[in-house]
């Protein structure tokens, strides 16, 4: 019964993540590192290493395959802002939930495809 909640629970993230990142489709992206006053800013791509470097990327992103994503969070924690991609949108939400459950209160944002983000210049 756990595993079912649980399971539900992922299947209604994803969704309204997909849904927002449908609506935030177009909007650019600050580059991984560039920050104004008050905005630290990230796009962090959950694909495999295979997928980064034979299907394409951003440059303003950083890997960090969803296998290893766990031990990225701390790190993660010191942004205000992360945007999640990955090649549909379901292992980006998977991420997202990894965060919020590790305890990130800043904002985050599932953007689906990794095409669906530009690098601000």
């Amino acid at each position: 019964m756990k595993i079912k909640s649980t399971l539900l629970s992922l299947v209604l993230i994803m969704g309204v993540t997909q849904c927002q990142s449908q609506t935030n489709k177009h909007n650019n992206m600050k580059t991984n590192n560039e920050t104004n006053s008050s905005t630290k800013e990230i796009i962090v791509d959950v694909r495999t290493p295979e997928e980064w470097d034979e299907d394409g990327h951003i440059d303003c992103s950083v890997n960090y395959p969803l296998d290893q994503f766990e031990n990225k969070i701390e790190e993660l924690k010191t942004y205000t802002k992360i945007t999640l991609v990955c090649r549909s949108g379901g292992r980006a939400g998977i991420a997202k939930a990894k965060l919020i459950k590790a305890g990130y209160k800043n904002q985050v944002e599932n953007a689906g495809a990794w095409q669906n983000v530009s690098c601000k210049n």
